[in-house]
């Protein structure tokens, strides 16, 4: 076994796996990585208030989404007297 040839492959492995990838990004790569972002910071405060207000630097149409609590305090509130 030439042990120097092994280590000289792992190298090059090393080198190729340390170069960027400057391949350009689908929108499916984006979207991809904007679904692991929010799952990942998903049991943070911060960022559920960021989603529940809409507050967005993302392309895709910001979606304003209300708690059913808030919007069942509107249609009460908005009821004739």
């Amino acid at each position: 076994m030439d042990v120097e040839r092994i280590i000289d492959d792992i190298e090059q492995l090393e080198e190729m796996f340390e170069a960027a990838d400057i391949r350009p990004l689908s929108a499916n790569d984006i979207s991809a990585a904007n679904r692991r972002h929010d799952e990942k910071l998903a049991s943070s405060p911060w960022f559920r208030i960021w989603q529940d207000f809409g507050v967005c630097c993302r392309t895709e149409s910001p979606v304003l989404r209300l708690p059913e609590t808030y919007t069942s305090f509107n249609r009460l509130s908005s009821v004739p007297k």
